[in-house]
């Protein structure tokens, strides 16, 4: 599978798996994921990571909502070997760690998103549609968090042999910046189809794996402040 054909936009509802080890919690979030059918269906749930990566290979969902904290193979893990083996699988960790090291770790593995259990049901959703248009499942204070700290740490992202052209820059600065593609197309004066394109463009050059670490990619070499 190419990895343009990866990014496609969802067919809404989204596929959703759930996996988390919480069993009251994890009843809650379906139950929840239930008041929305016009956008997500719930096809499973899993309690441990091992399970997690049987069910998403037996399932294909469009989306997993992981837990870090889980047995068999923590979510993380779980993660890596979904976004490995499935890659049209999008993952974001639903999660109550606020840790850096579990934060960028799952940034760097090239996970969807990143949300804390702490946020309400209709910025989830919000959230979740986001990532049906191709968008990173990103709190403000957690894309915040993004910019201030990843400076110092390290991208596994290859520059590529062939530059960003300026047009290319100005998106992925304003992608670093947490604007949505309509935000993009209106701020640059075009229309949402060519943002698409350009992001395809950027990741493809700079062999990233999402926006979110475009993000990233676009504080380390200075394009935007970290904030």
């Amino acid at each position: 599978m190419k990895m343009e054909e990866r990014r496609r936009e969802i067919m809404l509802p989204m596929r959703v798996l759930v996996a988390d080890d919480h069993r009251l919690f994890r009843q809650g979030l379906i139950s929840l994921m239930r008041t929305r059918p016009d956008l997500v269906q719930v096809v499973g749930e899993a309690e441990t990571g091992r399970q997690a990566v049987a069910l998403s290979s037996e399932l294909r969902p469009d989306l997993v909502l992981m837990d870090i904290y889980m047995p068999q193979s923590d979510g993380l893990q779980a993660a890596q070997t979904i976004l490995r083996e499935l890659p049209g699988v999008q993952i974001i960790m639903l999660t109550a760690s606020e840790l850096d090291e579990h934060f960028y770790e799952a940034v760097q593995l090239g996970v969807a998103g990143y949300l804390l259990k702490n946020l309400d049901a209709v910025e989830l959703f919000d959230l979740i549609e986001g990532v049906a248009r191709g968008e990173a499942a990103l709190t403000q204070a957690m894309a915040a968090r993004l910019l201030k700290g990843v400076a110092t740490r390290t991208l596994n992202a290859s520059k590529g042999e062939e530059a960003l052209t300026n047009r290319e820059i100005e998106v992925i600065k304003l992608l670093a910046n947490g604007f949505t593609n309509p935000q993009i197309a209106s701020e640059l004066n075009i229309t949402i189809n060519t943002v698409k394109s350009h992001i395809s463009h950027i990741l493809t050059k700079l062999q990233l794996k999402n926006r979110t670490q475009a993000a990233a990619y676009a504080v380390q070499h200075r394009l935007v402040a970290p904030k």
